[in-house]
């Protein structure tokens, strides 16, 4: 039985809290947070989309203020650390170095250096450390990546994705809408579809891209092309600048040569094929959603089994590498090369 601690426990460390408590092999022994009245915080629901809303129960968990006393005195297996952006690098370097394995919530860090950092401390610790990039575990991007792999309907076109929401004003301190803590929209919202642009089709030589900002002159939608050798045109836009009543969007259209992918969490069905000839059809699909997958593949990862990483270090190192370039291409409204 692995014996787990949830480090920071706002919308996220909710999410991690109901795929553990969903094992048979795992036990949640440790929560911490800043937070002292996290008990009754963790009543009310936060967050953009479901998952976390259910009630927690505290039996036989121990809450923890400080990290360090919480690793020190509870021997854990593994961590899950669903912390603010801007102190993923020190707290998952700290668990690494008392000995536990690492599943710590995206972005990796603020910044290409606070990635290295994390790579090292990994390294030199022997134990497993995962980002959570829970798209590339989504069953209908998983499946689509499987699709677009195996070259079934010939080679891709053109792909938009997009990820739209509601301006998040839930989180702790509202540090979400800090982006010296979070790193803005493009780092907290649309990395997602920048790592899976990545996980699809490799890195791009250069990315192109265009931001609306708010009355506040911050960045809060931005739109970018994602430049590759051949002749595909990819792109991705993100925003949370929508209306409240607006709520969540996640969304795909990826245009091959002999059918189009097409997924939209907004709709039923959200996830269908459309291929040259016959009837546009749902692919089966992994049970499951990409928290509760990604989670599974950690716990595999730390037992040693022998699997095909769904995502590596390099990876979400370098999708931080890319969202770097798309804000610097915003700001000077052009071309960033990445090679």
């Amino acid at each position: 039985m692995l014996k787990i601690g949830i480090v920071g426990f706002g919308f996220m460390g909710r999410m991690h809290y109901r795929c553990w408590k969903a094992r048979d092999d795992a036990q949640i022994a440790a929560i911490c947070d800043a937070n002292e009245n996290i008990v009754e915080d963790s009543k009310k629901a936060v967050g953009n989309i479901e998952g976390a809303e259910d009630a927690v129960d505290f039996t036989g968990i121990n809450i923890y203020s400080d990290t360090a006393k919480c690793l020190t005195e509870e021997k854990l297996d593994a961590v899950s650390i669903a912390l603010p952006t801007f102190v993923h690098a020190q707290y998952t370097i700290e668990a690494l170095k008392s000995g536990v394995h690492v599943l710590c919530e995206k972005p990796m860090g603020l910044n290409v250096t606070e990635c290295e950092s994390m790579m090292a401390a990994a390294k030199s610790s022997g134990k497993v450390l995962q980002i959570g990039h829970c798209v590339r575990f989504w069953p209908e991007y998983a499946k689509t990546k499987d699709i677009v792999a195996s070259g079934e309907y010939g080679k891709v076109l053109a792909a938009t994705f997009q990820r739209l929401a509601a301006t998040p004003t839930w989180s702790q301190d509202n540090w979400i809408m800090d982006e010296q803590r979070s790193g803005g929209v493009a780092l907290d919202l649309h990395i997602h579809d920048t790592d899976f642009v990545c996980y699809l089709f490799g890195m791009p030589r250069a990315v192109y891209s265009f931001g609306g900002k708010n009355s506040a002159g911050k960045l809060v939608h931005i739109v970018t092309q994602y430049l590759y050798d051949d002749d595909k045109v990819i792109t991705a836009e993100g925003g949370w600048a929508m209306m409240p009543s607006f709520g969540f969007e996640m969304s795909f259209n990826i245009v091959q040569e002999k059918a189009t992918i097409v997924y939209d969490c907004t709709r039923e069905p959200a996830f269908k094929v459309c291929p040259t000839a016959g009837e546009a059809f749902t692919p089966e699909v992994q049970a499951g959603d990409g928290y509760i997958l990604q989670i599974d593949h950690f716990v595999r990862a730390l037992k040693g089994e022998k699997i095909t990483p769904v995502t590596t270090l390099e990876d979400s190192r370098d999708s931080v590498k890319i969202v770097e370039a798309e804000k610097k291409s915003v700001q000077t409204g052009g071309i960033v090369s990445l090679k």
